[in-house]
């Protein structure tokens, strides 16, 4: 049963670098991104530019939120095996 620990903390830390990645990514997409509300159509450049990062932005937040519900159910997996490991030494 020891085989299968280091397979479990390898994806364990690599979904948890995923997770980090894309908040990483994330963030320095939406860096550029103002709240502003534009009503003036001489603005239609920022307008654009502002609906680019906006539409990129949303494409990453199912993929997130994918890669965050796996990272939690990989830690539930982790501290789920030592809890069973220290009740199985007590036995």
């Amino acid at each position: 049963m020891t085989g299968i620990v280091p397979t479990m903390w390898l994806v364990w830390g690599l979904l948890a670098l995923v997770v980090a990645g894309l908040k990483l990514y994330s963030g320095s997409l939406s860096k550029y991104e103002e709240n502003q509300l534009i009503l003036d159509d001489a603005f239609s450049q920022l307008k654009t530019e502002q609906a680019a990062i906006q539409a990129s932005v949303h494409k990453l937040d199912s993929i997130r939120m994918v890669s965050l519900w796996l990272f939690i159910a990989a830690s539930v997996f982790v501290a789920g095996y030592y809890i069973m490991d220290i009740v199985n030494q007590f036995k």
